[in-house]
């Protein structure tokens, strides 16, 4: 059967008790509205789409009230996936809409897949691949930067300029079998001008190709890990940077026994922070734990925070935890620096030379800020830059744009190689192939299975 018809459901709103005052049962399909007219009663109201009506929801055979709601009617083309569609607003929490839901589904209903009313705006020509993306992404975001990338790709700013690149290739693709099948009847084809043409297409690409990294970053965020000696501030550091006691903090070394994780935004970056326990040998068997699981948070985070002690300086200890975590993106933190004379002692020399360095008195909440642009300049300093991203590109993107990068730049070696125009049209092809894919005017059913997998029952 064919999703054109069959009827889908589904909650379309998170179930927690208590706590949501309102519970949306979406329904799409031919029969829809049927169902909801078995449901739902709202006395001499006028059925008209975009129009909602008030009533109760009740059992169709024993006429129970189940429930006191709003109906939304939003009737083919004008709504989500260009089917009729319909929303049960019912009370929120856990009994009403699942009771709502199981009563769409004894009536026909089949219970939606992830993703599967947006995989229907899809294929019914209400949004392109990149604007589905893009919503799962909105749905996802973990920053306010995040939030307005995914609405532009929703909006369309990412598609327009795919599209703009396909048609350049198609273009380019016309004019060269034109000459093939036409050699006679037309002015021999520019090649000064095909090449330049190749040229900015490639610049193009490879432009948007940078914003792949900037994208995963704005998605997924940065694992920032805290580690040191015991007793340097690293839980101070942790509750003045999240303004809250996230961690306990004494005088006592070995306080934090266990990972202790906290959730930022810098800079529009979603960050998740990582306060772990004093590295140090030792033979309590729970702090032996917490000190293993600091090394592997340490190996696993993007950016270190390499905390010491400035009354203490550079240490042995410290020299030994900065050969363990030295292969990582590192800062060096130098807390408690409001306890010290300006010159702290340092029986080691430190690496400052070869890290960002940021001096902080966590306890008096003082360095936050000028840690916090230490760790967006360390972002800044490589391909990644967060900040001003009007669009930003996803893995499965990035792998169409380099193959379609690829293409093009066989098509120059094409053309340098003084090969006939049959072999410039085989690269073409590829080319357009690989931009229609991130449109979706070229994909299988398997890559659509793999990306509306990622989205939420109901959405």
């Amino acid at each position: 059967m064919s999703l054109s018809e069959t009827t889908i459901a589904a909650i379309a709103t998170a179930i927690v008790p208590a706590q949501g005052s309102v519970g949306i049962v979406r329904l799409s399909g031919v029969e829809a509205v049927a169902i909801a007219r078995k449901l739902f009663h709202a006395s001499s109201q006028p059925w008209e789409s975009h129009r909602i009506l008030y009533g109760y929801v009740r059992h169709p055979e024993t006429h129970q009230v189940v429930d006191e709601a709003l109906l939304l009617l939003m009737l083919a083309p004008r709504s989500y996936t260009r089917e009729d569609v319909v929303e049960f607003h019912c009370h929120g929490g856990i009994m009403p809409v699942q009771q709502v839901l199981q009563l769409c589904l004894e009536q026909g209903a089949q219970l939606a897949q992830p993703g599967e009313f947006t995989l229907r705006a899809f294929l019914n020509g209400r949004l392109d691949l990149t604007q589905a993306e893009s919503i799962t992404d909105l749905v996802g975001a973990r920053s306010p930067q995040a939030a307005q990338t995914a609405l532009a790709g929703i909006q369309g700013k990412l598609a327009q300029p795919i599209r703009q690149l396909r048609a350049t290739c198609l273009d380019i693709l016309a004019d060269v079998e034109a000459r093939i099948d036409f050699e006679e009847d037309l002015p021999p084809l520019d090649e000064a001008e095909i090449q330049t043409r190749l040229e900015q297409l490639l610049a193009d690409v490879t432009h948007m190709l940078t914003t792949a990294d900037r994208g995963e970053l704005l998605r997924t965020g940065l694992k920032v890990a805290i580690v040191g000696r015991p007793n340097v501030g690293k839980s101070s550091l942790l509750n003045a940077w999240s303004r809250s006691d996230r961690a306990i903090v004494t005088d006592l070394p070995g306080t934090t026994r266990d990972v202790v994780e906290s959730q930022l935004v810098v800079g529009g970056i979603p960050i998740q922070v990582l306060d772990t326990a004093g590295i140090r040998d030792t033979e309590d068997k729970v702090e032996k734990i917490g000190v293993e699981r600091s090394r592997l948070a340490a190996q696993n985070a993007d950016l270190v925070l390499l905390t010491i002690d400035a009354q203490v300086g550079w240490t042995g200890a410290d020299q030994e935890i900065y050969e363990q975590v030295s292969d990582r993106p590192l800062i060096l933190v130098i807390n408690k620096i409001d306890l010290v004379q300006p010159s702290p002692a340092s029986p080691h020399p430190t690496p400052h030379t070869l890290h960002p360095t940021v001096h902080t008195a966590a306890a008096l909440n003082q360095g936050i800020d000028a840690l916090e642009t230490a760790i967006l300049k360390t972002v800044q300093s490589g391909t990644l830059q967060a900040a001003n991203l009007d669009i930003a590109i996803n893995q499965r993107q990035a792998a169409a744009l380099t193959r379609a990068k690829a293409a093009l730049e066989q098509v120059k070696g094409t053309i340098g190689d003084r090969l006939p125009l049959d072999f410039w049209t085989i690269d073409l092809r590829s080319a357009i192939q690989a931009l229609g894919e991130i449109l979706g005017e070229d994909v299988t059913e398997s890559v659509l299975d793999r990306i509306f997998s990622r989205f939420c029952i109901g959405k």
